[in-house]
């Protein structure tokens, strides 16, 4: 009986709701550079929201330390476009939908298991009515392209989906 209370107290179970497959005895850091804005058409304030949202979900849902260079974990990349575009016409011959579209080249680097590394594009679309002005949608749809964008990054890194 005393073997059986040693052998279940010795047991851990241990559950991540976060979606984060890390072995921290292993990778301790991560090191996420600045990802700039170099699509044609620019919103000033995307760069930074970009780069805030993606830091947050490392440092929310991981024990990761960030550092500044020389991560086990690496991120690095450019928002590499982001265009508006007629999704359908009405009957009038006027455009009745607009769709907006993000998209991130990200780098990845695993220095303890290289063969994780990665370089790949994430994108993120949403449509809004034509009748809008898109100043007044942008913000918004902007916030939900970079969350989508941004789990996606960080499914493709960490969570092992």
């Amino acid at each position: 009986m005393m073997a059986l209370v040693m052998l279940l107290a010795g047991c851990t179970i241990s559950y991540k709701f976060n979606g984060a497959s890390i072995n921290y005895d292993i990778i301790k850091t991560i090191c996420i550079e600045n990802f700039p804005n170099r699509a044609l058409y620019q919103w000033g304030p995307m760069e930074s929201m970009f780069n805030n949202a993606l830091s947050d979900i490392y440092v929310n849902q991981t024990k990761l330390q960030q550092v500044n260079r020389g991560g086990d974990l690496m991120l690095s990349g450019e928002i590499s476009s982001y265009d508006q575009v007629n999704k359908s016409i009405s009957s009038d011959g006027y455009s009745s939908m607009m769709q907006l579209k993000m998209t991130v080249k990200v780098k990845f680097e695993n220095t303890k298991t290289p063969a994780e590394d990665f370089e790949r594009q994430f994108s993120a679309t949403r449509e809004f009515d034509a009748s809008q002005q898109l100043n007044d949608v942008q913000e918004e749809l902007v916030n939900q392209m970079i969350k989508e964008i941004v789990e996606q990054i960080f499914n493709a890194t960490v969570a092992n989906w």
